[in-house]
C-alpha cells in the first residue's frame, strides 16, 4: 500500500477529472467511480459501494455525498475532505465562468446547439450508472433483480415518493 500521501493524491487526480466529466451531476459518473475504486484500485467492495450509495442517497444532502464516502473509506477524514474538494472544486470554478457568459451567448446558433447535445449525454451517461447499479452492485439474484425491475417500473409510471418505494423495496429484500 502506498504512503497516506500518495493515496491524497491519487484520490485528488481521479476526483477531479472525474468531476469535470460529471454532465448530469454526480449520479452520472458512479460508473467511473465505481470503476476506479471497486474494478482497477480494490479500495471498496461492490457490497461497500452498493451500501455507501445507498446512504448517499437516502441522507439528506447531493448526491455527490457518495463521493465523500469512498474517500472516507479509503483514507479516513483527509480522504473524504480531499474527494469532496477535487469532485466540488472544479466542477464549482467551471460553472461560476460558464454561468457569465450563458447569458452573452444564449441566443448563438452554436450555443443553442451545444446546450441541446449536453441533455442526451446527461441521460445516457445517469442511464449507464443505473445500468452499473443493477448488474454489478444491486442485484445480486433473481429476487433482487424482480424488486429493482417493479420498483423501477413503479417509479417510472407513478408519481409516488421515492422513498415510499426505496422503503417497499427494502421490506420485500428483507422479506
Amino acid at each position: 500500500m502506498k504512503a497516506d500521501g500518495d493515496i491524497l493524491v491519487i484520490l485528488a487526480v481521479q476526483f477531479a477529472i472525474i468531476a469535470l466529466l460529471s454532465l448530469g451531476g454526480a449520479n452520472a459518473v458512479l460508473p467511473e467511480i465505481h470503476r476506479q475504486a471497486v474494478d482497477l484500485r480494490g479500495w471498496i467492495t461492490e457490497r461497500q459501494f452498493a451500501d455507501m450509495f445507498a446512504i448517499a442517497q437516502a441522507i439528506p444532502g447531493p448526491n455527490v455525498m457518495i463521493v465523500t464516502l469512498v474517500g472516507y473509506q479509503v483514507a479516513g477524514v483527509w480522504g473524504a475532505l480531499v474527494t469532496t474538494l477535487a469532485m466540488c472544486g472544479p466542477t464549482s470554478v467551471l460553472a461560476g465562468v460558464l454561468s457569465r457568459t450563458w447569458d452573452r451567448f444564449k441566443d448563438a446558433p452554436w450555443w443553442v446547439t451545444m446546450h441541446a447535445g449536453l441533455v442526451p449525454i446527461s441521460v445516457g451517461l445517469v442511464g449507464a450508472t443505473a445500468i452499473v447499479l443493477l448488474t454489478h452492485v444491486a442485484v445480486q439474484s433473481i429476487a433482487a433483480g424482480v424488486i429493482a425491475a417493479a420498483t423501477a417500473a413503479v417509479a417510472y409510471w407513478t408519481r409516488w415518493n421515492p422513498l415510499w418505494l426505496m422503503g417497499a423495496a427494502g421490506l420485500a429484500g428483507l422479506v
